[in-house]
């Protein structure tokens, strides 16, 4: 047994504590990369349907990611669905009958109902299965914010921390996960009541962009307007050295089909305060969060004093 698994057994009395799946939604936008780390990982995909087509597929390629993002630039519209309890159900179901311990840590609650529908269906699967262990977590995150709140449980995991203080790990960082964002067009946020009309506004002033941040209760909220696309992505990058709490530490940059405007934030990172470029990874925005905040949006999460 590992010094780590050890010291959990004689914590809690039982070994099996640090053998659980962390799961996720698919709006955690996590690096492939970074999901082919780690063993015990499942991501529930959310459905999005574009052209009366629905589908639950992540994107395959840079390919496929321009093609979809170059039809929202079109004008046409992508409609998302939250998971429903019955899928999660599923889910929880089959973890039960293997006695796996899950640890799910999913979308915002203020931005989807995913959330709430996960503990419905808890409740649902625990009536059958009472000795299951499934714990939920809110991460009152989106897109790569979310996911790296996975990222570190799943690290935690590896260092071998149990499933109760993983859990209540993810809570007590949740409000240190720092997310600011730019977009090239706010209405995508306005059409799908993730913001007001009022910021709309802001976003269709004449070279006028809009500077947002997830607040503490897991909303979209329009901070800043800055004029001109370089100094959004300035603005982003200087909300590292204003709010960040750790030098060396992980930071994810995602972005909606403009991957040199997430490399110019990484740059200025790098130049300005010295991040590790080996510690900044680059993400796409999936078709589900992409729905809604548009193409062209950048987004910088990192461990923060709060979230600004």
């Amino acid at each position: 047994m590992k010094k780590a698994e050890e010291a959990n057994f004689l914590r809690h009395g039982k070994e099996a504590t640090t053998m659980y799946t962390i799961l996720t939604d698919s709006c955690s936008d996590l690096n492939p990369q970074i999901l082919r780390q780690f063993d015990r990982v499942a991501v529930l995909p959310m459905s999005y349907t574009l052209a009366g087509e629905t589908s639950t597929k992540p994107f395959d390629d840079a390919k496929t990611v321009h093609a979809y993002y170059d039809r929202l630039r079109a004008g046409e519209t992508c409609t998302t669905a939250q998971i429903s309890p019955d899928t999660f159900c599923e889910a929880f179901r089959a973890f039960a009958k293997q006695g796996e311990p899950v640890l799910g840590i999913l979308f915002s609650s203020a931005l989807s109902g995913t959330y709430n529908a996960a503990c419905l269906a808890r409740s649902m699967v625990l009536e059958e299965y009472p000795d299951a262990v499934i714990e939920l977590v809110d991460s009152l995150a989106a897109s790569a914010g979310e996911g790296l709140l996975v990222y570190e449980a799943l690290k935690n995991r590896e260092a071998g921390m149990s499933l109760e203080d993983n859990a209540q790990w993810v809570r007590d960082n949740a409000l240190h996960l720092v997310h600011w964002f730019t977009v090239d067009d706010l209405h995508f946020l306005k059409r799908g009541g993730r913001c007001s009309p009022s910021a709309a506004f802001f976003g269709s002033m004449l070279s006028i962009k809009p500077v947002l941040h997830v607040d503490n209760e897991g909303r979209l909220i329009a901070r800043q307007k800055v004029r001109g696309r370089q100094q959004a992505l300035r603005a982003l990058a200087a909300k590292y050295g204003e709010l960040s709490d750790e030098q060396d530490q992980m930071i994810f940059i995602s972005h909606g089909d403009c991957e040199e405007d997430a490399l110019t934030v990484k740059r200025h990172l790098v130049e300005s305060f010295g991040c590790d470029p080996e510690k900044i990874v680059l993400s796409v925005i999936g078709p589900v969060i992409g729905s809604h905040s548009g193409p062209g949006t950048v987004a910088l999460f990192f461990h923060g004093k709060d979230r600004g």
